[in-house]
């Protein structure tokens, strides 16, 4: 169960920042559901990224406890990609919108 906490980490986050992420730039939000999904996909490539480039929860992989700083790895890439991957979706919608 331990192995899948970054990933539950990512997840949350990347649903908060999609949401919080669409109450800052109105103009590209979803909604509240479209916000939650964008942020979950979104938390969950940012913190896979981050792992990948070795700067995650990625570089603790192999260890049996996680560190305080792969959980803050895991909430930064989940929040930010989950922010950020809102803001592409929404303005996708409002450019085939128009």
């Amino acid at each position: 169960m331990e192995e899948y906490l970054p990933l539950i980490i990512q997840l949350v986050t990347g649903a908060i920042g999609g949401n919080v992420a669409g109450k800052l730039l109105k103009n590209l939000s979803l909604g509240t559901v479209g916000n939650t999904i964008a942020g979950l996909v979104g938390g969950g490539l940012g913190g896979q990224l981050l792992g990948m480039l070795g700067m995650g929860a990625g570089a603790a992989a192999g260890t049996d406890a996680m560190d305080v700083s792969s959980i803050i790895g895991s909430v930064a890439g989940g929040g930010v990609g989950g922010g950020v991957i809102m803001a592409i979706v929404g303005a996708i919608k409002n450019a085939m919108a128009k």
